[in-house]
């Protein structure tokens, strides 16, 4: 693989305005700036947590700042609400790029684009992002997993990037890894997951279609963003490493897909894994689940910081 040159950057702001959990009373720290309480609990609509991923991303380089999402939630209205709580609108939003095709990354699409009418923003995307799936369960019962449907935003005259390969945002500061070389003996992906090809329903478990967002934050290394890291967070940070040639993670934020009886074996040799790479800092969201969370937090105590709907990330370059 072609290695890519990063375009250093100077600061990234990273706000979650969907993730599994809200805790209005957790502490701000200097990387995590809590959501401000309002005097009155009923003064406002309070933030909403709902089974999903949406962050807002900002970017700064020579002065210059770029904003763009990263996945949308699962409801039509779940970031939506919590944008107004916030006082914020994505009129400014430059493009929004998806994680993958599961309907808890892509469920608000439609409710943006019914808020935003005239919002023309391009959405980067793997091909796979389209395929109808759902999940059998251990114990037979069927989750559907609702894509994208593309005929719709083609209609609406959106602009697609569809690439199975790495793309760019914003002159190189920005890689969404495309399609991650799966490399471990451990992260195999999500066994239960059918897809519907040929009109036939088919064994889909590793998720091609999931990717990564990668920025270099200057003099401090690479900041990962995952949607739920299907792909396995250990396979998406190395893939990282490969593409961009920068060895030293700065920060890994996202869903590490560790929650649930098929994947609790998984967590041991995740932990040791992100040990051995030392991120300074490690934001563990969404489907990561409880267990996951306990471990991470024991041996990377350090690095392991607890995310609430509402957090804003702020990193700044040396």
């Amino acid at each position: 693989m072609q290695r890519v040159k990063l375009a250093p950057l100077d600061r990234v702001e990273v706000l979650s305005l969907m993730d599994n959990s809200v805790d209005v009373l957790m502490a701000s720290t200097p990387v995590a700036r809590r959501a401000e309480r309002p005097r009155n609990a009923f003064e406002r609509p309070q933030l909403r947590a709902e089974h999903g991923v949406s962050m807002l991303v900002t970017i700064e380089r020579a002065g210059h700042r770029t904003t763009f999402l990263f996945d949308t939630g699962v409801t039509p209205d779940g970031v939506l609400h919590n944008l107004e709580v916030l006082e914020l609108r994505l009129n400014d939003v430059q493009a929004l790029v998806l994680s993958h095709g599961h309907t808890d990354h892509v469920g608000g699409v439609t409710g943006m684009l019914d808020r935003y009418g005239q919002w023309r923003m391009p959405i980067l995307l793997h091909p796979d992002a389209f395929r109808t799936r759902r999940q059998v369960h251990l114990d037979g019962k069927i989750t559907d997993l609702i894509p994208p449907s593309r005929q719709d935003l083609e209609r609406e005259g959106i602009e697609l990037v569809v690439e199975r390969g790495p793309s760019f945002l914003f002159e190189q500061s920005v890689l969404i890894t495309g399609q991650i070389e799966r490399t471990t003996d451990f992260e195999k992906g999500m066994p239960t997951q059918q897809a519907l090809i040929d009109d036939q329903w088919q064994p889909d478990p590793w998720i091609y279609d999931d990717q990564a967002i990668v920025m270099h934050l200057r003099g401090k290394g690479l900041i990962i963003l995952t949607g739920c890291g299907h792909a396995g967070v250990i396979n998406t940070i190395r893939d990282a490493r490969r593409q961009t040639g920068v060895e030293p993670i700065h920060a890994v934020i996202g869903g590490f897909h560790l929650t649930g009886a098929i994947f609790e074996p998984v967590i041991a040799p995740t932990v040791a894994a992100l040990k051995e790479i030392q991120p300074a800092v490690l934001v563990p969201e969404h489907c990561t689940g409880w267990k996951a969370h306990q471990a991470l937090a024991r041996e990377l105590p350090d690095a392991y910081l607890p995310n609430s709907v509402g957090t804003r990330l702020v990193f700044q370059a040396e």
